[in-house]
């Protein structure tokens, strides 16, 4: 059989369950362009623009905003409407003055969180791995499908590059250029967010990480809002802060439906 091209089109029945749509009111979904967030993590911005916020009754209407450039993600105006907008982007409308940060509640519900203008130029990264790139330098690859070059003097000792360690969280200023404006290591009593996994939206204490031999993935212990301890895998956690998250978390996004 002949090699086929990506999938341009998805069915509403089939769509990854972030999506914010009804299921059995129509058959198609827009499908978000490959990008900085993967699918099954994402929504497209046409979504955002007319299901979310409410700006529009038909994609139509929603394409047409988007492609005059009224709606930033991340403090750059984006034109695409297959755009996939993930957890942590900055959403918004200068016309409006409105300014959303994205989360994700439990069970992985899209949810967007009015923010202030002191935050939106702040966006939390994960440092997944660091590569050394040509001269000696240091890269580091971080979630939300960034890196950040970090120059070091001498390449043999990387001194500027140690205090990045993988699974701390960098914060990230976003405009004019992108730059780290501060660390937040990931150590015992810091502030996580859980943003994976069945435990998806949840805030708390670390209070242990345990390494469990190799080539099993190391799982972290943390004490939620209520005092009870939960545990997942190190992958599925980010620091936020020392003692405090530096984002805001509203209630509803760590609080079940109905408790």
């Amino acid at each position: 059989m002949a090699k086929k091209g990506p999938k341009r089109h998805l069915k509403r029945l089939a769509a990854p369950v972030i999506f914010p749509v009804p299921r059995k009111t129509h058959v198609w979904v827009v499908r978000s362009q490959p990008g900085p967030h993967p699918l099954d993590r994402s929504v497209p911005l046409l979504l955002v623009v007319r299901d979310v916020l409410g700006y529009a009754k038909t994609a139509r209407e929603a394409r047409r905003i988007i492609a005059q450039g009224e709606i930033l993600v991340d403090g750059r105006p984006r034109k695409d409407y297959k755009y996939p907008v993930g957890l942590f982007d900055v959403i918004e409308i200068p016309k409006t003055g409105e300014i959303y940060r994205v989360l994700f509640a439990r069970n992985l519900k899209f949810r967007l969180v009015p923010i202030d203008e002191k935050e939106k130029n702040i966006k939390p990264a994960k440092i997944i791995d660091k590569t050394t790139v040509k001269g000696g330098h240091v890269q580091l690859n971080l979630t939300g499908g960034r890196n950040q070059l970090i120059r070091v003097s001498d390449p043999a000792r990387a001194e500027e590059a140690r205090q990045y360690r993988t699974q701390d969280t960098v914060l990230l200023k976003l405009v004019p250029r992108q730059e780290i404006a501060g660390v937040i290591p990931l150590e015992q009593g810091c502030s996580v967010y859980v943003m994976a996994g069945r435990l998806v939206g949840l805030v708390g204490k670390l209070k242990a990480i345990e390494y469990l031999g190799p080539g099993i993935k190391p799982q972290v212990v943390f004490e939620d809002v209520h005092g009870e301890e939960r545990r997942t895998i190190i992958d599925y956690i980010i620091a936020l802060g020392k003692e405090q998250p530096v984002i805001k978390i509203p209630e509803e996004i760590y609080e079940l439906p109905g408790c």
